[in-house]
């Protein structure tokens, strides 16, 4: 969420006693309501901690290394720097973001196959020898300018390929190639990384995987490559449930391939596991429109005989806060602020849309809702993955204004975990919720 605060220094409310979050909500809409009613969001980073004790109790042999990408929020950074997470950097931009909260450059990886060679030299000026590679390419410009790299081979797997038309990493079968090029130009070879989205529901593609990645380190390990690094990747969605099915599909995997005798170090991506519950948006109604569908599907004129549908019109979009939307991501349904449903409750097929007019700009294609007035406020949760650090490079709109908070339990939580504002904290400036 790049651009909620250009400031080192941060304000973060301490919720004391029975505060709760849908309270400092309550409070911004109220005082929205007598501005302009801009769209706002709020960040829980208690959530933060309880996602990562979430993932130390269910997978304590897997490493996490954040993918900046996700969410460039600098509590973010700040936080999962302190619990000791590892991080994943798209460029030299996030590289340097991470960096300046004191990362060890050995808990950086260098992600993309097709990365800008000022990137490449900017990570070996600072010492960032892992970077991912998956074609002859890359190979050959990282054996330029950065002589020291670590790779990680990036391998691409069956369920890649069935939802995405442009598939990166490289097939079993080119590994072998890649490798002994890898030899030949003198650049060494760690480890192996694939990614299995995390909307796969098939989680036998985690069996393909892991044997095709231990295919790789024997064929590495044959050529006298030091294989020691397998990266499992960003396939968790958040949810505790998804996270412990995984675990279970992958652990006698993990057990019969990478045992924790071969000295193999298990990794993974964990971005939206780590940040989509942390972040809620909450945006206003600007305007509404009563049209009816037909066979196609598309707005027409409503008539006596019609299912009435209603077009709403709020004060943020895909060119904003929604951009996640037109890089693939499902948008969260949104509830209504101060608005509970009973079961008689008339509810009404609906589609929300951004404030430009844009074609493009539809943030949520069907949804039940009550018919909602001008003004009225939608929360949308879980916001937390949703592209926002994108939206600079599409929009040149002001971003909503961020309010960050913490539960009193959570932050005592954080310092019996070792976090304080006097070390790990430095940018931190916590007040008591209303002050």
């Amino acid at each position: 969420m790049k651009g909620f605060t250009d400031e080192l220094n941060y304000i973060v409310e301490l919720l004391e006693g029975g505060t709760t979050l849908e309270d400092v909500i309550d409070n911004h809409i109220y005082e929205q309501a007598l501005a302009e009613k801009n769209a706002f969001v709020v960040a829980d980073l208690g959530a933060l901690l309880q996602q990562h004790v979430l993932w130390q109790s269910t997978l304590p042999l897997v490493r996490p290394f954040y993918p900046v990408k996700c969410n460039s929020s600098p509590a973010v950074i700040e936080i999962l720097a302190a619990l000791g997470v590892g991080f994943v950097c798209a460029n030299k931009a996030e590289v340097s973001m991470v960096l300046n909260h004191d990362v060890s450059p050995e808990n950086i990886i260098l992600s993309g196959v097709c990365k800008q060679q000022s990137h490449i030299k900017h990570a070996a000026k600072n010492g960032i020898n892992y970077l991912v590679c998956d074609n002859e390419a890359e190979l050959g410009k990282i054996a330029r300018v950065h002589p020291n790299a670590k790779l990680l081979l990036q391998l691409c797997t069956e369920a890649q390929t069935e939802e995405a038309s442009m598939v990166f990493g490289c097939s079993l079968k080119s590994c072998r190639h890649l490798l002994e090029a890898a030899k030949e130009l003198g650049v060494d070879v760690v480890g192996v990384v694939f990614q299995v989205p995390a909307s796969c529901k098939d989680l036998q593609v985690y069996a393909h995987a892991l044997s095709d990645a231990r295919c790789v380190f024997d064929m590495g390990e044959e050529l006298g490559f030091k294989m020691e690094i397998l990266d499992i990747g960003s396939g968790f969605s958040g949810s505790e449930y998804q996270l412990k099915q995984t675990h279970a599909a992958i652990r006698p995997l993990l057990e019969a391939y990478f045992p924790v005798m071969s000295g193999v170090r298990v990794i993974a991506e964990p971005g939206t596991f780590y940040v989509s519950s942390s972040f809620t948006l909450v945006v206003n109604v600007l305007g509404k429109k009563l049209v009816a569908k037909d066979l196609h599907g598309e707005p027409k004129e409503l008539t006596p005989s019609d299912e009435p549908e209603f077009l709403y019109y709020l004060s943020d979009g895909v060119f904003g806060s929604f951009v996640g939307k037109l890089l693939g991501n499902i948008i969260p349904s949104p509830t209504v602020h101060k608005i509970s449903l009973s079961a008689d409750e008339p509810v009404f097929s609906s589609s929300l849309w951004g404030p430009s007019c844009d074609a493009l700009d539809q943030v949520v294609e069907h949804c039940l809702l009550p018919e909602l007035s001008v003004g009225d406020w939608l929360i949308f949760k879980n916001m937390g993955a949703s592209g926002h650090e994108e939206t600079a490079v599409i929009s040149d709109s002001e971003k909503p204004p961020m309010y960050y908070t913490i539960s009193e339990s959570s932050w005592f939580e954080m310092q019996e975990a070792g976090i304080s504002l006097d070390n790990t904290m430095k940018n931190f400036s916590l007040v008591p919720y209303g002050l």
